[in-house]
């Protein structure tokens, strides 16, 4: 019987190229710069949380997905993919290959988010 693996955060970023890493520490910087932020390492996902969790983020081998929480539908040719989870409550994906992508939209949607947190 094999001992259960410890799920981590680095570990989400195992076999990753380097600049996946990168942009995850630029999203976790900008989170940070609005207030408390916990790291919860998923099966599938790294769970960005305040009270609960406002964003997600699974990555891949040369980029991220960046799943948050809105309110609204932002239509935006960045969200990739969208989900309406329930009368106000919507999940949107971005995708991001570097760094420099969490520019001020990203940053404004994260406090959104964030905000929804609390």
């Amino acid at each position: 019987m094999s001992a259960k693996r410890e799920i981590t955060i680095a570990g989400h970023f195992e076999g990753r190229a380097d600049v996946v890493k990168a942009t995850y520490l630029a999203i976790l910087a900008a989170a940070r710069k609005l207030g408390p932020v916990r790291e919860e390492a998923k099966k599938t996902s790294i769970h960005l949380a305040r009270r609960t969790a406002f964003a997600g983020i699974a990555t891949r081998r040369a980029g991220l997905i960046l799943t948050l929480k809105s309110t609204v539908d932002i239509q935006s040719p960045r969200v990739r993919r969208r989900e309406q989870a329930s009368a106000n409550r919507w999940y949107l994906e971005v995708e991001l290959q570097d760094p420099s992508q969490i520019d001020a939209e990203i940053r404004t949607w994260l406090k959104s988010a964030y905000d929804l947190a609390d």
